[in-house]
């Protein structure tokens, strides 16, 4: 995750150590008593991950706790992400300073269902993959780039964005893409300069798909 970011984006990616550690008390708030065992120990290294990016930039240990819609949030002049999938975690940390969003996501590289296909690809995307080359589940990069491309709208527009409401162009040799948000989408934001588009990178190694993404300053 850390080559698919920029050198002002702090990353830490989970030890063994980080699955059962210990949470700040405002974190721990936000864990419901019949949390299942699984949640648990996600919750727990994605807050970890969160503090040592946060520590990587200058900040002291700080809580991150999350919001009502289960969204991660950080200390005031900090953008960040969590991504958690079976036996991985990270989690990015900026100052607003240097970035104003940033998105990462990592999911089992796998084949995926026709069904979860037609939720998440358009027709075109669809297409578009059957001409990749082969060996990549390229749904699934699809896949997890636009839970990328969320994670980076969301924080600046405040809006659900559904998988067809970004159209993906991926290049496979350079290991990029770039989500074109839906017009009527960027027409309804609500917000100065809502970004038409998000480009970001990926990487299918050891099992995982990673993906990553900022939004520049302008």
């Amino acid at each position: 995750m850390r080559d698919l970011l920029p050198s002002t984006v702090a990353v830490a990616v989970a030890g063994p150590a980080d699955w059962t550690s210990e949470l700040l008390p405002a974190e721990q708030a936000c864990l419901s008593e019949r949390a299942v065992a699984t949640r648990r120990r996600d919750f727990a290294a994605g807050r970890a991950c969160a503090r040592r990016a946060l520590t990587d930039l200058g900040l002291p240990p700080t809580a991150v706790p999350a919001a009502a819609d289960r969204a991660p949030v950080w200390p005031a002049g900090m953008v960040g992400a969590i991504t958690h999938t079976i036996g991985y975690c990270a989690a990015a940390a900026a100052h607003t300073t240097d970035v104003r969003s940033v998105g990462i996501d990592a999911e089992q590289h796998r084949e995926v269902s026709l069904g979860v296909n037609r939720l998440v690809l358009l027709p075109e995307e669809e297409a578009n993959c059957a001409r990749l080359p082969s060996g990549t589940h390229w749904p699934v990069v699809l896949f997890s780039a636009k839970e990328t491309v969320y994670k980076v709208w969301y924080p600046v527009v405040g809006s659900w964005l559904d998988f067809h409401d970004a159209r993906l162009d991926l290049d496979p040799d350079a290991g990029t893409f770039t989500a074109r948000i839906a017009p009527a989408q960027v027409d309804a934001a609500g917000v100065d300069d809502p970004p038409a588009s998000i480009s970001g990178r990926f990487v299918v190694a050891d099992g995982l798909v990673r993906t990553a993404a900022v939004l520049s300053l302008r």
